[in-house]
């Protein structure tokens, strides 16, 4: 009882101990804190890959693909039993990408990828990264009639700020709006040059006449283009300063982006009421953020552009077509919004000559394939691997597919951990120099209470005991701290950006509008733990040289 008596009088009494408290307090909430934010940070970045990759990727080691996938998702199925809940095919190949902005062409390398609509969002979460709400529903490579999202789908109502205004008038509203431009502005120029040429072939009474014409009223049809061109400079996207005018970049020949690239059946198709196969390009790849953290689109759905791949013959030889988009692909993971453009796969497989013209069977190079919850991922795979020859299939997982940039963030939360509980260790020395200092102060009251009949293990019981209890009131001030700090850190951001006025976590760089935090009950235990074995391991030698200091010659210290 003496024991837990000594301990209570010291904690109180001792203020001096207090700075080892407090050390304690600020080691563990920084651990709690920190690893609290990492595995939100490691959590989002880890679902949207999974998202983006279905659980098994079963693919072939050439672009030219295998043949029959029907017949191999039923191998897949036979081999795996009832572990798999979806299957798609898909067909990947590198390409170019090429559209215009102010007059100039925009080439980009991407991944082009063949996908069938009606299957493809049922193995992955594809279709919560598209922009227009049916899409998201249900993927359609038909342009909309307008609808997109202006705010940001993926923020949860954690703002309401149209941070995307062009997409208001995208669809079919922005291509009609744009070819009506481009027909009055040609119907312009036609008109100039007739001008031009009536005033060139009638000597010095055509220089007068042009010249009282262009002092006189504007023509009719410069009213409307000048008409077109307002609605276009005031409609709430401001990116279509960024398209090309005919007022600020004239070419020497009229170019229509609209026309159609490979006229049906001996016609011209009616680029207001027409489109070309569609796509749905990475929004990267079409937009930027500027400073506001507004993004501004160099293209819109409604816009065409040109796609040049390799076929599948051997050797390969490249093929370009044009292509219309209709919507965009935002996984907030910039290594795929600035490289993924999805097409139907049915298409890609014609253009790429992957179908059989004896059969009609066409190729695919990659089947994705989603597992039902609870299944083993690694057993599958290896299943999957011992039933098709490695020769000529992979099989592998979302995690082996990512596996360097998982183990790097798992490395990096390893090394910050160790950092961080140096701080914790930093306490457990200030507890020890502490500690030595009230056994040699506390000396004479030693050899009293040994005198008096305590035991040598009840001395070190007493120091043993006092370190255990800076250990858990630390450890348990630095946990109300911690749990406080995590729970509230959105609302401490806040606070920082509005006394600094300064942007502590930046959504144009990190895409998330919120700190994701995740408090990990086995993280903290183990932080606790550290915390109170540290505290306790320091006070161990104080207690040791207490335990054998002799009754006489405690008594006889000065």
């Amino acid at each position: 009882m003496y024991t837990l008596l000594l301990c209570w009088r010291y904690l109180r009494t001792r203020w001096i101990a207090l700075a080892s408290v407090i050390s304690v307090t600020l080691g563990v909430a920084t651990m709690i804190v920190v690893n609290a934010v990492m595995a939100g940070f490691a959590h989002e970045m880890q679902s949207r890959i999974h998202g983006i990759l279905s659980d098994l990727v079963f693919e072939s080691h050439s672009l030219s693909g295998f043949q029959d996938p029907d017949w191999h998702m039923e191998e897949i199925r036979r081999a795996a039993g009832d572990d798999v809940e979806g299957m798609t095919p898909t067909v990947a190949v590198p390409a170019m990408l090429n559209f215009h902005v102010r007059g100039q062409w925009v080439t980009r390398q991407v991944m082009l990828i063949g996908i069938d609509e009606k299957t493809h969002a049922a193995v992955s979460d594809f279709g919560r990264y598209l922009q227009h709400p049916d899409n998201r529903s249900q993927l359609s490579f038909d342009l909309r009639e307008g609808g997109y999202d202006t705010i940001d789908s993926q923020t949860k109502g954690e703002t309401q700020v149209a941070t995307r205004p062009a997409l208001e008038g995208a669809g079919w509203p922005h291509r009609r709006m744009r070819v009506e431009r481009e027909r009055l502005w040609r119907e312009r120029q036609a008109q100039e040059r007739g001008t031009e040429q009536a005033g060139g072939g009638s000597g010095d009474g055509g220089s007068q006449s042009s010249g009282a014409d262009s002092s006189g009223p504007v023509r009719p049809v410069d009213h409307q283009v000048d008409a077109v061109l307002a609605a276009t400079n005031n409609a709430p996207a401001p990116e279509e300063a960024l398209a090309p005018t005919a007022e600020a970049h004239p070419p020497t020949a009229p170019v229509d982006p609209f026309k159609a690239a490979k006229p049906e059946e001996g016609r011209t198709m009616d680029m207001a009421k027409e489109q070309f196969t569609g796509i749905v390009p990475g929004i990267g790849l079409a937009s930027f953020r500027d400073a506001s953290g507004v993004d501004r689109f160099l293209v819109l759905p409604g816009d065409d552009v040109k796609i040049t791949f390799p076929t599948a013959a051997t050797p390969p030889k490249a093929v370009t077509d044009t292509f219309t988009i209709v919507d965009f692909y935002e996984s907030k993971m910039s290594e795929y919004d600035s490289n993924f453009v999805f097409v139907p796969i049915g298409q890609l497989e014609r253009m790429r000559g992957m179908i059989d013209p004896q059969t009609g069977v066409g190729s695919v190079n990659s089947i994705q394939i989603r597992l039902r919850p609870g299944a083993d991922l690694d057993a599958v795979r290896d299943r999957l691997r011992s039933a098709f020859p490695p020769d000529m299939y992979a099989v592998s997982s979302w995690k082996d597919k990512q596996g360097p940039l998982l183990s790097a963030v798992d490395m990096e939360m390893a090394v910050l951990n160790i950092l961080l509980f140096m701080i914790v260790a930093v306490a457990g020395f200030g507890i020890l120099a502490i500690f030595f200092m009230i056994v040699v102060e506390k000396t004479r009251d030693i050899g009293i209470l040994k005198s008096l009949g305590a035991s040598s293990a009840g001395i070190a019981g007493i120091f043993l005991g006092y370190g255990l209890f800076l250990g858990l009131l630390g450890a348990g001030a630095g946990l109300a701290l911690g749990l406080g700090i995590t729970w509230n850190i959105n609302r401490i951001r806040v606070l920082v950006e509005w006394c600094t006025g300064e942007r502590v976590f930046d959504p144009s760089i990190y895409y998330f509008f919120r700190i994701p935090t995740i408090v990990d009950p086995a993280t903290i235990a183990w932080i606790i733990a550290g915390a109170v074995g540290i505290a306790v391991a320091a006070s161990v030698l104080p207690a040791l040289r207490a335990a054998r200091l002799h009754p006489v010659e405690a008594l006889r210290h000065d």
